[in-house]
């Protein structure tokens, strides 16, 4: 009998609003069983702090210049992660799979940099920690991202979900995994998920995110600056990434519209950019973009078809992230790989992250 694991999985994601955790139990190959999923809202201070480290770290010159201010910053999320990980640590947790919070993605320079200390949460939980996910695969030629797609068809697999199927999660970025009918994966990063529109509302309002596409749906499109935006996109090198950073995209072509206006506007660039990377019919939805009722009909109505939502089966899609990590912590400690050349790009089959064991 295959031996199996309990993993604790902690995700922030480029939205940065918090920590989503869940503990699975699986082998980290065939099976997996969600035990318990909790969100951790960042309090203020770190949220503004990881929106204002984001908007100044934009080449490898600033992550060294800002060294000092970004290792403090990451000693006081990984406390924060640490006081997640002890919330749960009665759950008898095998492993911790520690993502941190990514603030540079740039595979070219084969750097991805995500804030958090892997070492100092192992010392404070007592708790083998699996972090830093994404240098390997960057080192082999990879992209870095996206990782999740071995886990998705893990659930597809699973649920037992009729192929062709792609799984769409809308984060702060979107990405795809497409699992033909041959059973094959196939994923890539697409384009922007919540993260223009995030940060519309944000810079422009009280709120932090258009709750439902309510402002965005009570605004007009500009068509004008639409399609220009659409044009610079698809004529840009940007467009042609397999992965994506949230500074790759910039939210001044709207400037000087109103709130209602020009988070319409963005609503409608994002869902005409993922509209162009999606070509099967058989859709499912996760990530916290799929909250956004309006982004999601633009999206429908561009396609023409009709999606579904992974809560359909069951599943609650605001943690599929946080447990594909779990799940990634028990590969990466089990020697399985976690990326593949149809997922990041990568020459060869790629193993995780690095293993923290407690001595």
């Amino acid at each position: 009998m295959t031996k199996e694991y309990t993993a604790l999985g902690l995700m922030s994601g480029t939205s940065g609003d918090g920590v989503d955790a869940s503990i699975i139990r699986s082998d980290g190959e065939n099976k997996f069983e969600v035990i318990k999923n909790k969100y951790f809202e960042y309090n203020q201070r770190i949220q503004n702090g990881i929106y204002k480290l984001k908007d100044r770290v934009n080449t490898l010159k600033d992550l060294d210049n800002l060294r000092k201010e970004l290792n403090l910053f990451e000693k006081n999320l990984t406390l924060f992660h640490s006081n997640i990980a002890n919330y749960f640590l009665k759950e008898n947790i095998d492993l911790i799979g520690f993502h941190g919070q990514t603030i540079y993605h740039k595979p070219k320079e084969k750097i991805s940099k995500q804030l958090g200390d892997g070492k100092l949460l192992s010392n404070i939980t007592k708790k083998n920690v699996v972090y830093n996910f994404r240098q390997n695969d960057l080192n082999n030629g990879g992209e870095g991202a996206p990782l999740a797609p071995i886990f998705h068809k893990l659930i597809v697999n699973q649920k037992k979900i009729s192929l062709p199927v792609t799984i769409l999660n809308i984060g702060g970025i979107a990405n795809i995994t497409s699992i033909n009918a041959n059973n094959k994966m196939y994923s890539l990063d697409i384009g922007p998920g919540n993260c223009l529109i995030d940060k519309w509302i944000r810079g422009n309002s009280k709120k932090n995110f258009d709750d439902e596409g309510n402002i965005a749906k009570s605004g007009l499109v500009n068509k004008l600056i639409l399609d220009q935006s659409l044009d610079n996109f698809f004529n840009n090198k940007v467009s042609e990434k397999r992965s994506y950073d949230i500074n790759d995209f910039d939210v001044s072509f709207v400037r000087g519209l109103s709130l209602t206006d020009g988070a319409a506007t963005l609503t409608e660039f994002t869902a005409e950019i993922l509209s162009k990377k999606i070509f099967d019919t058989n859709i499912y939805i996760t990530g916290g973009g799929r909250k956004n009722k309006f982004l999601i009909k633009r999206l429908e109505d561009i396609l023409q078809i009709k999606t579904k939502l992974i809560d359909d089966l069951n599943i609650d899609g605001d943690f599929v992230e946080s447990q594909a990590f779990a799940y990634l912590a028990i590969r990466s400690y089990i020697k399985k790989p976690i990326s593949f050349p149809e997922t990041t790009g990568c020459h060869k089959e790629c193993l995780g992250g690095e293993i923290i064991k407690v001595t």
